[in-house]
Formats: structure tokens, C-alpha cells, sequence
């Protein structure tokens, strides 16, 4: 029987499963453990992780060591002598000694379906290669990056315009509540473990850096939607335009020439046979004489760019130094022609 657990996490993603542990009345959470506190903002004042908040709330004992591995933090966790670890995006490798110190082991909640994207961001790597479905799994760790045993999973289907930030809270919410399903499955003895196979059929999830919110307009149009949606909120897709920094925050993919004539649907009122909107789900464009980055098309309401493979339209962006608002507005404050052509930055 599980009662007593100790937490490892930091972001905002492990608070929902830390809070569903308190919330519980199965559970007893004897300790936090947590990344130290960060200087944030001007003032560069400490500030607390979202996980150390919670517990601080609940009246939980947080511990903030530089190292999971030093002797102090084995020494504590040694005298708590919890039934179980759990751990969900902790940003520290676990060590065996204390892998191998609870009878339930050391028990991780992963942003998706493992063996698929192993590593640290596999939520936006999702979006950003156009998955059709993610979810979360939960493991007894070993030694591995993410390559423990599996024990339960659930999938979640993305949606067409499914961004990382949506997708984050979803996979949070999902990860509190297999948590508790996993606990109760090892406490009563039913849980099956899965080994996973020795390579993952993905590409390990790195983290994501700023200049990877880069837009190279060489690529195809869907590649860039799902760019931007992938960096949102952050770190976001970014272009330049009269050298200056301007954020995509929302796109969508036009039909190209070669599909209006054929089909005679105007872009604006383009769908799919399914009738969800034009997306890239499918890829429809055709080449173009036109250099990437171009813009082709601008109106009181509408800012299209031509990219390596088919149009871009834009619809929400964020001058440097200003607030995101909708391509209509932006427009009038900044009115931009066609034949002008933004930089890869």
C-alpha cells in the first residue's frame, strides 16, 4: 500500500499533479523537492518556483538542493522513508541510490507517449511536427533518460490549431489525474509494467531555445504554422521586419494558385473536404517564382507572405517593444505593401 510520498518537480506543469497529491486523502505528502529559487524581472529579485509555491501554501516542507545527489538530500529522504517518489519534470537526474530507496520506486509523469520523444520538451515538439496525437506517460525510472518502464498512459488528440501552450495545460491536467490512477494500480498490486525498447522512434525532445523561434521563409508554409504554434508562448516565431523583431503569434495556410483554379474556392473561404479550415493537415502548395519571405497580398484586414511552399496568411503579431494585437490592427499602424519582404532573421 501506497501512503506516504515525497514530490520532485518545478514548472507549472508538475503543480497540478502536487496539487491532486494534496487533494487526496489517499496520500500523505511528506516533502517538495524543488530546483533553488531563480533572481526574475529588473529588480532581480528570488523568486519561487511554481511547485515550491504550492507546497509553501500547503504548509509542505520544501527542500531546494543544487544537486538531488548530494548526501544531505540522500540523508533526508532516507529518514522520511517515503513509499514512493514521485517525480514530474524535476529538471535533475535521479540517482540510483535514490531510485532504489523507496519500495515503490521513483514514479514519473512524461508529456507523451513514451518511447516517443524522450528529453525535455516533448510537448512542443509535438505541435511542431505536426502530430496527431500526444499524451502522457507514467514510469518507474531507472537510470535512463526517460527510459524506464512503463505503467499507464493517456492519449489525447491535438487539435488542427493546437498550440504548445494549449497543449501544456491539457497534458498537465491529464498527468495529475494518471498519476493517482498509477498510485492506487501499484498499491493494490494491479499495475503492468511495459519495458520500452532500447531507441526511441523519435527524435530526442531537446530543450527549446529562443533562436529556434527563428522563421526561415525558405520552408513550406505548414512548416511554419506549426512553428508558430509550436513556440507559443514561448519562446515564440519571430521575424524582422525594417530591423526590427516582429512576433507571429497566430497563421494560417492559404491555398496556392494551383488549387483556386482547380477547385475555384476563393483562399479565405478555403476548407478541407471534412470542412475544418485549410491547415496543414494538407499539403496543397505549389511552387512560386516568388522569393520566400515576400509579401503578395495585403488589405485592411489581411497580410499574406509567400513562403518556400505555398502563402502564409498572418493573423495576430507583436511589433518589437509592443503588445501582440490582431493583423487588422496591426495594419493600421503599421501599413506594410505588397512586394516588401520580411527577413529570415
Amino acid at each position: 500500500m501506497i501512503k506516504n510520498v515525497v514530490f520532485m518537480g518545478t514548472p507549472d506543469f508538475a503543480v497540478g499533479t502536487l496539487q491532486a497529491l494534496i487533494d487526496s486523502p489517499r496520500y500523505q505528502v511528506q516533502a517538495v523537492f524543488t530546483q533553488p529559487d531563480k533572481p526574475k524581472g529588473r529588480g532581480k529579485a528570488l523568486q519561487m518556483t511554481p511547485v515550491k509555491e504550492t507546497a509553501v501554501s500547503a504548509g509542505i516542507p520544501v527542500y531546494q538542493p543544487l544537486r538531488i545527489r548530494e548526501e544531505e538530500s540522500v540523508r533526508i529522504l532516507e529518514e522520511l522513508r517515503p513509499d514512493a517518489i514521485i517525480v514530474v519534470a524535476f529538471g535533475q537526474l535521479i540517482p540510483k541510490r535514490i531510485l532504489e530507496l523507496p519500495p515503490y520506486g521513483c514514479i514519473n509523469v512524461h508529456a507523451s507517449l513514451l518511447p516517443r520523444y524522450r528529453g525535455a520538451a516533448p510537448i512542443q515538439w509535438a505541435v511542431l511536427n505536426g502530430d496527431e496525437e500526444s499524451g502522457v506517460t507514467t514510469m518507474r525510472m531507472d537510470e535512463g533518460l526517460d527510459t524506464g518502464d512503463m505503467i499507464m498512459k493517456t492519449v489525447v488528440r491535438l487539435d488542427p490549431k493546437e498550440t504548445g501552450g494549449s497543449l501544456f495545460d491539457r497534458l498537465a491536467r491529464e498527468g495529475a489525474d494518471l498519476l493517482l490512477r498509477t498510485l492506487d494500480a501499484l498499491g493494490d498490486g494491479t499495475a503492468v509494467y511495459e519495458k520500452q525498447p532500447a531507441e526511441s522512434p523519435t527524435m530526442y525532445a531537446s530543450m527549446l531555445r529562443k533562436e529556434q523561434g527563428k522563421i526561415d521563409w525558405s520552408r513550406s508554409a505548414c512548416e511554419i504554422e506549426r512553428l508558430v504554434r509550436g513556440m507559443n508562448p514561448w519562446p515564440g516565431a519571430y521575424t524582422r521586419y525594417n530591423g526590427r523583431i516582429l512576433k507571429i503569434h497566430s497563421a494560417a495556410v492559404q491555398p496556392s494558385a494551383a488549387d483556386e483554379t482547380s477547385s475555384g474556392i476563393r483562399p479565405d473561404h478555403a476548407d478541407n473536404d471534412d470542412g475544418t479550415p485549410f491547415s496543414c493537415r494538407s499539403e496543397h502548395a505549389a511552387g512560386s517564382s516568388v522569393l520566400p519571405g515576400t509579401i503578395v497580398e495585403v488589405t485592411k484586414r489581411t497580410l499574406k507572405i509567400q513562403t518556400g511552399d505555398g502563402i502564409l496568411s498572418v493573423l495576430e503579431l507583436q511589433p518589437e517593444g509592443k503588445k501582440r494585437m490582431p493583423v487588422d490592427a496591426f495594419l493600421r499602424g503599421y501599413p506594410m505593401t505588397a512586394g516588401e519582404r520580411l527577413e529570415t532573421v
